[in-house]
């Protein structure tokens, strides 16, 4: 048992490390190459931390292990709305211009809802389903693009989150390398490590992924938000923890089932329906509702939201290992 914990924690070490290069790598490139700052901000450096869902939920979906790669994206969502956001909202509440937050949460919830739709009448996640999120993704960065070319401020908050570029090319293609070879390393020894850490605690893959693989694969969200909340910009640090939410569904869950369709697993059951879709799903809802629809409204946050949604991720990580 402590083999397969330590291994998982240097798959997690792995996974943020080479996350960070292949993004500095990638961004100095794109540089190099004189593409607009913005353009780099809404594509290069928000990929590249979703990097390690995409890689973990698409290596657990060709492996076999569907209960991984599904339970990943979902947590993701989860972890980073009730626990990640919920603390920065909890430590310092902040105000919000809800133009900004508008176009990205139409998207999740129009992906959330798609989602959710063949969730419940097939419960089978094919590969047109993948290819149909994947072009979402693509609207959505399309959309985003624009969206900043007409808003200055958001160029100048791309331009302060890009780190400079002054290392030589041959370093850059290093980092970028380099750091594509460990996030697939460690989404490897994630998998592999987190099978065998479920199976001696007698609980199901999901469980594992939904809790512990879903907030190891959510640490570079949580440092972006600690970094963003450390510079008093709390709403920068939920338009990331949305746009992350958005790229789970869209991208992560797009890639892993275009490769490998899987289905919804079944592991217990509440009132005669899969358990999953009685809880994992709608509390998925239920957290981005709590998060959004307030600073939508009224352009502010209030601690009662961080700590009414971390009350809520508790309760859900209880719940995960009570039915195991």
């Amino acid at each position: 048992m402590l083999i397969p914990v330590l291994l998982f924690a240097v798959g997690l070490v792995l996974l943020i490390k080479g996350g960070d290069w292949f993004v500095d790598g990638a961004t100095g490139i794109a540089r190099r190459f004189h593409l607009p700052e913005l353009l780099i901000g809404a594509t290069v450096v928000s990929i590249g931390t979703t990097l390690p869902e995409v890689m973990v939920s698409t290596t657990s979906a060709i492996s076999g292990h569907s209960q991984i790669a599904y339970g990943n994206a979902i947590g993701s969502v989860i972890c980073n709305t009730a626990l990640i956001a919920a603390l920065t909202i909890a430590i310092r509440p902040s105000k919000v211009d809800p133009k900004t937050l508008r176009t990205p949460v139409i998207f999740f919830f129009t992906a959330a809802i798609f989602y959710g739709v063949v969730a419940y009448t097939t419960g089978y996640f094919s590969r047109l389903v993948g290819i149909l999120l994947l072009a979402i993704f693509v609207v959505y960065m399309v959309v985003t693009v624009r969206e900043m070319k007409d808003n200055p401020e958001a160029v100048e908050a791309s331009e302060e989150e890009v780190p400079e570029a002054d290392k030589p090319m041959w370093q850059l293609l290093l980092l970028l390398v380099v750091g594509a070879v460990l996030i697939a390393v460690g989404a490897d020894l994630l998998v592999d490590n987190g099978t065998l850490i479920a199976e001696a605690l007698g609980v199901p893959e999901s469980v594992i992924a939904l809790t512990l693989v879903a907030l190891g694969t959510s640490l570079p969200e949580l440092v972006t938000a600690i970094t963003s909340l450390a510079k008093g910009h709390g709403a920068l640090s939920l338009g990331n923890v949305i746009g992350a939410n958005l790229f789970n569904l869209v991208l992560v869950c797009g890639v892993s089932m275009t490769v490998s369709p899987f289905s919804i697993p079944e592991n217990s059951t509440l009132f005669g329906i899969n358990s999953s879709l009685v809880v994992d799903v709608p509390v998925m809802f239920l957290v981005m509702i709590l998060l959004t629809a307030a600073p939508l409204k009224t352009g502010k946050l209030s601690r009662w939201q961080g700590f009414t949604l971390l009350a809520i991720y508790a309760a859900f990580c209880v719940f995960q290992f009570t039915m195991a």
